[in-house]
């Protein structure tokens, strides 16, 4: 008897990959996939099971082209729509993601993923009270799951509703036994809230998540409407420290995001090169043709492996998800040449060597800061103040630094 994978009869390969798929081998689930549409090229589920397979692999662009076609064969399937609005949120065009989700759920209403991927969209359009409603709803519909709870925990604290964010949160945690990287998240949305042991840094998985659903519109809300400025002072700080921009530096960009920071830091460097979690920041980084290499991992992890490996090594914006900044500063100060230079930003706080805001990013203290600087032997060169951006109408205090491996 001919398997599936040798028929010709689609549907025989659709199921054949959806099993795949639903096995996690995504590459056996997509060559499936695609012999159907060699058979049938119109066919709406493979180009929806194709546009599933894109977004989790953070293919927009794939995503968005397959949820089309599918749609265009089937324009009331539910599940058409859901994983259009999805991608169309993914790829940051909100308010149709939120179009396509409604229409979804006028079909499909009980549909938790889906009023949890209404919500996200909402609370990024600024729609505080109609995202905590879908995910209210989202939240009754699995009582007992852990995802829903969280997301909820998150729409409450936007709408400014701490005792509320916390009840879920609690939730979130109580139901995350066999999940530890959703328990982590809630007991740190919970340390943010000040109902418990502030953690030593945000977990990597949050890092991850966050700017994941971020990156399509990075760059337009930070550079618009919230006045982004820190890679530019940074560059401002290091010229003022005497670091020239004569491309003559190993450059390393922590936290890189879209490359942002790249374009203030490319005239120093001879080789640029970035580290970040986000894969979906780094595909939007690797877009603007500026990096030699780029790298997905964790600082504290990546760093050890390349001692004595750069020149200048810049974080802008990327220590506040670090609240113990002694092993960064120490990761970053063994991978500079001796003389090599570190330039980075931290929010500012006092009192406290570092503490969790509600904003979920840490504070530092800069007096403390160079105190950890010292032991791990970076030597002031320069250190400024400054509003990193604007936040909900405010500034964001801040202290800039440029410093030098001993």
């Amino acid at each position: 008897m001919a398997s599936p994978s040798t028929t010709r009869d689609p549907q025989a390969l659709l199921r054949a990959g959806a099993a795949r798929h639903a096995a996690g081998d995504l590459a056996a689930a997509e060559r499936l996939y695609r012999q159907v549409l060699k058979a049938a090229p119109q066919d709406p589920n493979a180009h929806n099971l194709l546009g599933v397979l894109a977004r989790q692999r953070g293919d927009v662009a794939g995503a968005l082209r397959h949820t089309e076609r599918a749609l265009a064969q089937q324009p009331e399937t539910a599940i058409f729509l859901a994983n259009r609005g999805a991608a169309l949120a993914e790829a940051g065009r909100l308010a149709e993601a939120v179009a396509a989700l409604r229409a979804a759920l006028a079909r499909r209403p009980e549909d938790a993923v889906t009023l949890r991927n209404l919500g996200q969209a909402l609370c990024a359009l600024g729609d505080a009270a109609a995202a905590l409603a879908a995910r209210e709803a989202a939240a009754r519909l699995l009582p007992a799951a852990p995802e829903p709870q969280l997301a909820l925990a998150h729409a409450r604290r936007e709408a400014g509703d701490a005792a509320g964010a916390a009840a879920a949160a609690e939730a979130a945690l109580a139901r995350s036994e066999d999940r530890p990287e959703l328990a982590a998240q809630a007991e740190f949305l919970l340390a943010a809230l000040g109902r418990g042991t502030t953690p030593a840094r945000a977990p990597a998985a949050y890092v991850r998540d966050l700017f994941d659903q971020f990156a399509p519109r990075f760059e337009a809300e930070l550079t618009g409407a919230l006045g982004y400025a820190t890679p530019a002072l940074l560059a401002g700080l290091l010229a003022e420290a005497g670091v020239v921009p004569a491309r003559a530096l190993a450059v390393l960009d922590l936290g890189c995001g879209t490359g942002l920071s790249g374009v203030a830091l490319a005239p120093l460097a001879r080789r640029l090169e970035g580290l970040d979690l986000s894969p979906r920041m780094l595909a939007e980084a690797r877009r603007r043709g500026l990096y030699h290499a780029l790298h997905e991992a964790d600082l504290l992890d990546w760093l050890p492996g390349r001692p004595g490996a750069f020149g200048l090594v810049a974080a802008a914006d990327v220590l506040n998800y670090l609240g113990d900044l002694g092993p960064a500063l120490a990761a970053i100060a063994g991978a500079l040449v001796p003389g090599g230079w570190a330039a980075f930003s931290v929010e500012a706080g006092a009192g406290a060597p570092f503490a969790l805001g509600e904003a979920m990013r840490f504070r530092h203290d800069p007096a403390h800061v160079l105190a950890l600087a010292a032991a791990a032997g970076l030597a002031p060169v320069a250190q400024r103040e400054a509003s990193l951006r604007t936040e909900k109408g405010r500034p964001v205090a801040g202290a800039l630094f440029v410093l030098s491996r001993r």
